[in-house]
């Protein structure tokens, strides 16, 4: 740590100058002013020391004392983070509320971790193991659903001397490994730069889909684990809903959603919904695998930014347990927001519509560390980190540059339209605009654990969609009598995969999940009624025999079946086809 404190020249919202500091490096961490506020250096000008503080930085001012920390901006990573609520920078919200009441006072300092709380700690490696950075040690039962596995410090690769099952603090020494250098202690405690990515052996393609129970998402437009997606948007249009059902039902082991400077009182939601719901896996509380970050709207801008790397920080840190781990992010749009803000008060040059023209850079570098990846360490293992990201484009204009960016890096485009909310269709994904270039990757996956006809499925369902938006057009210059039978067969199918299928109430206990199964055998069910109608209007059957089937009324409730009832969908499908058969009877006789 540096032995001189600098003093405060210059105070501008977030930013503080400083000078006197000789020394300093870039993304340090200093207390500036009396009250002790935390901030970053984010520029060195010759002797000036440009700090973005990450709290409300009224009533300081110049000549106020800077003390620099001596290292970087850093998270603790060890037992205790999940069923954890952070700021941005990794302070416990409600340790913070028991010591200052409802509100955070400026210059508290709490760390991440509880250091008194005692943990089980059992050992999966003896002494005389050889060991290096990343091996799993030791576990501890942190939750009732997730073991939290120890691992070796990076950096470090020797024998260990000494180990055992105990109960220990987080800082109390677990093992001890001796290199060439000497004795190392081994802690439950790790810390780690957030702007610096915990390395891995290697990064593969991702090839198995998360599963999130959102029909359209997992059949129409799936994401990979350890792939990236965004979900641009207009305001009122459900992207933040859309985030909530992808952290409650997603099938990852550990969830990381990071409210990143959205409106409180949709964080609030979380946090109530969330001790309250039920994982479908394991019947536990879901937020037993989840670590919430919130940094809303009104908190202190510069901290935005720190929460986003918070968030996929600790995200890594899982990731390198080999858990498959999704992040989500709500939303980007804002962390943008304020790195114009940090650099319109740093007077750099303004990029496209005031953005700091590293924009591109800062997204690609956040997206960049999700993956599908060998874990470091001696033995194999394969953690995955996946990214989804909300945007908040002014107007919900596509072009808006921050869009732009994300769309460059992410392969997962689920586009939300303001006239399927304003219609009531949710979740408002369009069909015709959004995209997966994930549909190869999990082709194989899909093809060994569902049946080989899913993709055709999904792909003559898209097909059919794609032929009602022009047929509309034609209904809207010249009505719906113009048409043929089978271009009306078309919009009857059309309708029934936007209401039947696509459709999806977030807030039914029956409808907000659906199985991959379930999802199979509901567009099977309309892909068969299709197939089987259009083939009678091949054989001259009239449309008006085939347009008033009874069975529809069963495939409109079909979402609504259980999983465990699967032997209904078998029942419709049997029922399509005694149908058909009795049209064809009824125009023979």
């Amino acid at each position: 740590m540096h032995t001189n404190n600098g003093k405060i020249v210059k105070v501008s919202g977030p930013l503080v100058v400083a000078v006197g500091l000789p020394g300093i490096k870039m993304y340090e961490v200093v207390r500036a002013g009396k009250p002790g506020l935390i901030g970053e250096v984010i520029e060195l000008h010759d002797e000036k020391v440009s700090i973005q503080v990450y709290e409300d930085t009224s009533g300081i001012g110049p000549g106020e004392p800077v003390v620099p920390m001596g290292e970087p901006l850093s998270v603790e990573l060890g037992p205790g983070l999940l069923t954890s609520i952070y700021d941005g920078i990794q302070r416990p919200l409600d340790v913070i509320r028991s010591i200052a009441g409802d509100y955070i006072i400026r210059g508290i300092n709490v760390p991440g971790i509880d250091h008194k709380k005692k943990w089980e700690f059992s050992a999966t490696a003896k002494k005389g193991d050889m060991v290096e950075g990343g091996d799993i040690i030791g576990e501890v039962q942190e939750t009732t659903t997730i073991k939290h596995k120890i691992m070796v410090p990076q950096g470090i690769k020797g024998r260990i001397t000494a180990i055992k099952d105990a109960q220990f603090t987080v800082e109390d020494t677990i093992c001890e490994i001796e290199d060439e250098k000497g004795s190392h202690k081994v802690k439950m405690l790790q810390k780690w730069p957030v702007r610096q990515h915990r390395p891995f052996k290697q990064k593969y393609p991702a090839t198995e889909p998360l599963v999130t129970g959102t029909r359209v998402i997992d059949t129409f437009f799936p994401i990979a684990k350890g792939g990236t997606g965004c979900i641009p948007g207009p305001f009122g249009s459900g992207k933040t809903v859309v985030l909530h059902q992808l952290a409650k039902w997603s099938d990852a082991d550990i969830i990381v959603y990071v409210g990143c400077g959205e409106r409180g009182n949709e964080m609030t939601d979380v946090l109530m919904e969330f001790p309250e719901l039920k994982d479908p896996k394991t019947g536990e509380a879901l937020l037993k695998r989840t670590v919430l970050i919130a940094n809303t709207s009104n908190m202190p801008v510069a901290a935005r930014e720190a929460s986003v790397y918070t968030g996929i920080t600790i995200g890594e840190y899982f990731r390198d347990m080999g858990y498959k781990v999704a992040l989500m992010a709500d939303s980007t749009s804002r962390w943008a927001e304020a790195l114009r803000e940090m650099s319109g008060r740093l007077e750099e040059m303004p990029g496209e519509e005031g953005y700091p023209a590293y924009l591109a850079t800062r997204i690609a570098g956040f997206y960049e560390r999700t993956g599908l990846v060998e874990c470091t360490g001696s033995k194999t293992r394969r953690g995955s980190l996946t990214a989804i990201g909300a945007v908040s484009p002014p107007g919900g204009d596509l072009s808006d540059p921050v869009v732009q960016c994300t769309l460059r890096m992410v392969k997962v485009f689920w586009s939300l339209e303001a006239t399927l909310a304003y219609q009531r269709h949710f979740p408002a994904i369009s069909w015709l605009r959004s995209y997966s270039l994930y549909l190869k990757n999990v082709k194989e996956w899909l093809d060994e654990n569902m049946e080989k006809d899913f993709i055709d499925n999904r792909n003559k369902a898209i097909r059919i969609l794609q032929e009602e938006e022009s047929l509309q057009e034609i209904v809207r210059l010249v009505g719906i009598e113009a048409l043929s039978f089978k271009d009306r067969l078309t919009l009857d199918t059309a309708k029934s995969i936007r209401e039947d299928f696509l459709h999806q109430h977030a807030f039914d206990p029956k409808d907000t999940y659906t199985p991959l199964k379930v999802q199979y055998r509901m567009l099977r069910v309309i892909c068969l009624l299709h197939e089987l109608c259009m083939d009678a209007l091949n054989k001259g059957l009239k449309y008006e025999s085939i347009s008033g089937l009874k069975v529809k009324e069963k495939i409109a409730r079909m979402k609504f079946i259980a999983v465990k009832e699967e032997s209904s969908f078998d029942e419709i499908e049997a029922e399509i086809n005694s149908a058909i058969q009795a049209v064809y009877k009824s125009v023979v006789t």
